[in-house]
């Protein structure tokens, strides 16, 4: 039996630096790559368990219960981000998590979600008391949203902006949304300006533009030349968060082993060697290379290098 003092983590992890929320204690109400996209930029790899359905995976009292006690460990997070390792909004108890956050705890709750169920009455009335929300639009067009993000096969792009819009009319808090930019793809000014005409019909209060700076599902997917992401950037009138990195990884898991803190982070969130070392700061850096060799030779790990850098991934299974 765990003492008090003793907490595993389920659904919750981190602290992790967002690139736009600061200190982010990361939720995940889903199974790993449970998602209705297997997007060709995806950090998490493809798509495992593709579905469109809602289902009630886990409890929501019981997420709202680890979210406690790792306050107890931390305080010094900035927000409490429901994001998933797939597709938040399939989580069916999503609304009834938000609520219990909001009255249980009293930092600002974001979700992280691809925004294609925001044409679902049930998944807009979910998000209504979440105080920011981040879609993703990368695409204008139905042929490039199957191309980039492909979707599940009952998705369209049509319905997924048309529920951008609805709940846009009803939603008090910021809505921000994220264009995932690939070399080749939807990179182009004129397809550029057509996304920016979607964001300014649906009225996003920032936009943001991001580039796969992390290991893709697809190895050929490459991150556009600097000077294409400065007109993208002047284009959308968005904020650039594609060069943002950081060494700082932290875990509020106290009581786990070198081993499970990198497992747990990395199957969310590949991590480069600097950013284990800052997770495992207390260790002398050779342990901390004979432990990722070992990891690496048993499979708990594997090593995959993109865009000039080595990243520790957990392999699909």
């Amino acid at each position: 039996m765990k003492s008090k003092n003793e907490q595993s983590f389920k659904y919750v992890f981190g602290p992790v630096p967002s690139r736009r929320l600061g200190r982010s204690l990361g939720i995940s109400p889903i199974p790993r790559k449970t998602c209705n996209f297997t997007c060709i930029y995806c950090q998490l790899g493809r798509t495992t368990n593709f579905t469109n359905t809602r289902v009630d995976f886990y409890p929501p009292e019981d997420i709202v219960e680890e979210v406690q006690k790792a306050l107890l460990i931390t305080k010094e997070i900035d927000y409490i981000t429901i994001v998933g390792d797939g597709e938040p909004t399939l989580y069916a108890g999503l609304g009834t998590l938000i609520n219990s956050l909001k009255k249980q705890t009293s930092f600002p709750i974001a979700v992280i979600t691809n925004g294609a169920l925001l044409y679902r009455e049930d998944v807009r009335h979910d998000l209504l008391n979440a105080d920011t929300i981040l879609p993703t639009l990368d695409a204008p067009t139905e042929n490039l949203f199957r191309i980039i993000n492909r979707p599940h096969k009952d998705l369209d792009l049509k319905n997924m902006i048309q529920g951008m819009k609805q709940f846009r009319e009803k939603y008090k808090g910021q809505l921000w949304v994220e264009v995932m930019l690939v070399k080749g793809k939807n990179d182009a000014p004129k397809i550029l300006r057509k996304i920016k005409g979607i964001i300014d019909s649906i009225g996003f209060d920032k936009v943001f533009i991001n580039v796969p700076i992390r290991p893709p599902a697809e190895s050929w997917v490459k991150i556009p030349d600097p000077e294409v992401l400065l007109e993208a950037q002047e284009i959308l009138s968005a904020e650039s968060i594609s060069l943002y990195e950081t060494s700082e990884v932290t875990s509020i898991n106290k009581t786990a082993t070198p081993e499970q803190n990198i497992l747990e982070i990395a199957q969310r969130h590949p991590l480069r060697k600097d950013q284990i070392f800052s997770l495992l700061e207390t260790l002398p850096k050779n342990d901390v290379e004979n432990l990722l060799l070992r990891m690496e030779e048993e499979g708990k790990i594997k090593s995959v290098t993109y865009n000039n850098r080595r990243f520790f991934i957990v392999p699909q299974r």
